[in-house]
């Protein structure tokens, strides 16, 4: 019958008719309302298992949310004298220590090396550039909590068109680039972060961790204007935590042609991460921009080889997360 509804079928609507006769038959259901019946049955059985399932996940979303409040109530004095001071020095710590909660909590994150930030005076941080570069956020919360001091930033140009960042961006003195700017933050005493692989080596390096940097040096002048020794900073796993589809080529092209950072980012993944800080490259007035900028990507390299083992892998790096007698690199 079906055979032949089919074969005799003169436009697009009756043959579409007919499709679905077939599949009624197929599946010996003989109207629509015996479709709901089912779907009513198989609802009536789930909903009880999706409910087991889920009301334990919203107990532990409950736990982590009350080990975030902690998190802010331990510094509930401090936040109380910053607001005092200041308006935006009280959010500035606030958003610090919800940041610093979220970096504990999701990714137990450490720091290592925080004693080589001065307490005082400037410093360039150049640092490792990850998909998305959570690290340096929670990096920028530690220094505020326990350096009690802000870090300046440098962002590509790109945030600053994105609607509703500018308020952001101006409490953490987050600046386009300029060298100009970035050595007058730097004369006035501030620390200044700056990753010179910048977007490029968001979305195009990958689990081998390869410093995408270029002939960059802007960065190594503006050290040399300002006359300050440069920090060097990786975080370990922060490639697992999120990657990037930018290694294909369309993605690739829509970034060289339009300069679009279009490539997709994925993961979230609640890997370890931990931030490790190099000694300082001092002020040197005998060595060039190229010089200076060579000794510091060999800085960042030589944390990538000491702390990241390569290939990046995202099971080894949840795993990481657990206690163990074997102490990280």
């Amino acid at each position: 019958m079906s055979e032949f509804c089919l074969t005799s079928a003169q436009d697009t609507v009756s043959f579409l008719m007919c499709v679905f006769s077939a599949l009624e038959e197929w599946a010996g259901l003989g109207s629509i309302a015996d479709y709901l019946s089912v779907l009513e049955y198989l609802l009536w059985v789930f909903t009880p298992l999706v409910i087991v399932f889920i009301l334990p996940f919203l107990i532990v979303i409950l736990i982590y949310l009350s080990i975030l409040f902690l998190h802010v109530y331990k510094r509930k004095n401090q936040l109380r004298e910053a607001y005092s001071n200041n308006l935006w020095d009280g959010a500035r710590k606030t958003l610090a220590t919800l940041w610093d909660g979220h970096g504990a909590i999701w990714h137990g994150y450490e720091i290592h090396g925080l004693e080589k930030i001065p307490d005082k005076g400037a410093a360039l941080i150049v640092y490792y550039h990850g998909a998305i570069p959570v690290d340096y956020y929670y990096f920028l919360a530690r220094v505020i909590i326990q350096k009690g001091r802000s870090c300046h930033s440098v962002a590509d140009h790109f945030l600053f068109k994105i609607p509703g960042f500018k308020l952001l961006l101006e409490v953490f003195s987050v600046i386009h680039g300029p060298q100009e700017e970035c050595v007058r933050a730097l004369r006035s005493g501030h620390l200044l972060g700056i990753s010179p692989g910048g977007v490029r080596e968001a979305l195009f390096s990958d689990e081998t961790y390869p410093l995408l940097w270029g002939k960059r040096k802007g960065f190594a002048q503006v050290a040399i204007d300002a006359q300050v020794p440069v920090i060097p900073m990786f975080t370990q796993n922060v490639r697992e935590g999120f990657r990037s589809l930018g290694t294909l080529r369309f993605f690739r092209w829509l970034y060289e042609r339009f300069r679009l950072p279009a490539a997709p980012v994925y993961g979230g993944f609640p890997v370890k991460f931990r931030t490790f800080l190099g000694d300082p490259i001092p002020y040197d007035p005998n060595i060039n921009a190229v010089e200076l900028a060579e000794k510091v990507q060999l800085g960042v390299q030589s944390l990538i080889d000491s702390h990241q083992q390569i290939p990046g892998n995202i099971l080894r790096a949840l795993l990481e997360r657990f206690p163990s007698k074997h102490k990280p690199q």
